[in-house]
């Protein structure tokens, strides 16, 4: 098992669940993070420390939301890891708002 960042991450990148991250399972680029499946020792913690409730244990994603399992296994492969905490994109806290958070 894994957890998996979803689409609820474009646009903000709030970086939070880097912080509380004890094995450094997060990837990012220019618009969202990424978890490295093969990393993520499926703590949790990460799930409430995301302030848009873009992550989701593999197990409980939607239907419609399970390809986001291989988008994340894809893009760890392409992108830096991430230690620490980043400011949120331009336009987070709007994006935050619309995602009714």
């Amino acid at each position: 098992m894994t957890h998996v960042v979803t689409d609820n991450c474009k646009g903000c990148r709030y970086t939070e669940c880097v912080t509380v991250c004890p094995v450094e399972c997060f990837h990012l680029d220019g618009t969202m993070t990424y978890i490295d499946p093969e990393n993520c020792i499926d703590c949790g913690g990460c799930v409430p420390a995301c302030p848009v409730g873009a992550i989701e244990p593999d197990y409980r994603l939607a239907a419609d939301k399970k390809f986001w399992i291989a988008i994340n296994r894809k893009r760890v492969a392409e992108t830096p890891v991430i230690t620490a905490r980043l400011p949120p994109l331009p336009g987070a806290d709007e994006r935050k708002l619309a995602l009714g958070r």
